[in-house]
């Protein structure tokens, strides 16, 4: 057979054919004219080559492996020399996912580091963190390691997108009653009691850390995925948000006051955190929640309240990281004066 119709048989390119052939690994016959006529025997050792490669054993090691063959073998691993051919693939791999680990290990010290930075919450122990440490607050944890870490402040492709239920229809125009709720400032701030002039509050279900993974099934969920990037938009636009008449800025979710600080301190937020573990804001106006491992948590919505009263609500919120600057235009198309 010509050499097109081997290297189509065996799965491999002409060129790779050609370097097997440098390389003596294949030597096919020559008829008078010149060309080469490969063999069955021929399409079965370029097919092992291409095997072996896959496996991670380099081209020029299958030799072991292809004289088994030549020497009538059914296998081209029934010989001694081809088992050591494993052995010694094995055992290079073995040294590279150690120096792998180790390298992971310091990339993950020095992630902890930096994530914990500006916050005044201690470093966790790494290797405390790698045994014991769990992913989220609520939901199904994992140990870590058992999948690649979730980057918090970017937003992956292909997120579900959130479907208007109808749940936020009787907040605009609401009064707002009595709530009070914990400050990240140590405050307590009455929703009810926020002055003249527009506050923007978003409400949100939680946030994560960049050094754990998130809960299995997150991204799933329509709309949960992206408060850290929520906050950040917020925050790069907050000035914004105050010059086009926006009195304040808040973020509201179930998480405890402890928590917020940590996210407003490693963030490097210009506004305060309201907490309310207790959903009271939910059960007081009917704001929508979900569950999701066990717990209630709020979906994300944003309230823009004026003069004691709800004034416009927006909902569902997607996408979140840029949310704010949709709260923005919003506020310059419908000035207060």
């Amino acid at each position: 057979m010509k050499i097109g119709e081997l290297a189509g048989r065996a799965g491999v390119t002409v060129k790779a054919v050609r370097y097997y052939e440098s390389l003596g690994l294949v030597t096919p016959r020559r008829l008078a004219n010149g060309y080469r006529d490969y063999t069955e025997d021929d399409a079965r050792l370029v097919h092992e080559i291409r095997v072996l490669s896959g496996l991670g054993i380099p081209v020029e090691r299958t030799r072991p492996f292809l004289a088994c063959l030549a020497a009538g073998q059914q296998h081209a691993d029934d010989c001694p020399e081809s088992l050591a051919g494993y052995r010694e693939a094995v055992d290079e791999l073995t040294e590279r996912i150690e120096a792998l680990t180790a390298r992971r290990a310091i990339l993950m010290h020095h992630l902890r580091q930096a994530a914990y930075r500006n916050s005044s919450i201690p470093v966790p122990d790494d290797e405390a963190h790698g045994k014991h440490g769990k992913h989220a607050k609520h939901g199904k944890h994992r140990e870590r390691g058992e999948h690649p870490m979730s980057d918090l402040y970017r937003l992956p492709a292909n997120l579900p997108v959130p479907e208007d239920d109808g749940a936020a229809d009787h907040l605009p125009g609401l009064k707002m009653p009595r709530i009070e709720l914990s400050s990240t400032t140590g405050e307590t701030v009455g929703l009810h009691a926020l002055g003249t002039g527009r506050t923007v509050v978003y409400v949100y279900p939680l946030t994560g850390r960049p050094d754990a993974d998130l809960s299995y099934g997150w991204d799933s969920i329509p709309g949960a995925r992206g408060c850290t990037a929520e906050a950040c938009d917020f925050r790069d636009h907050h000035h914004e948000l105050l010059a086009a008449g926006a009195r304040g800025v808040f973020g509201l979710s179930s998480q405890d006051t402890g928590y917020q600080r940590e996210v407003v301190e490693r963030l490097r937020l210009p506004f305060a955190m309201l907490s309310d573990p207790r959903l009271s804001t939910a059960a007081v106006l009917g704001l929508p929640t979900f569950a999701f491992g066990g717990a209630t948590l709020f979906k994300r919505l944003t309230l823009v309240i004026r003069d004691g009263a709800i004034e416009h609500v927006f909902y569902p919120v997607f996408p979140p990281d840029e949310h704010a600057q949709q709260v923005l235009a919003w506020m310059r198309d419908n000035p207060t004066a």
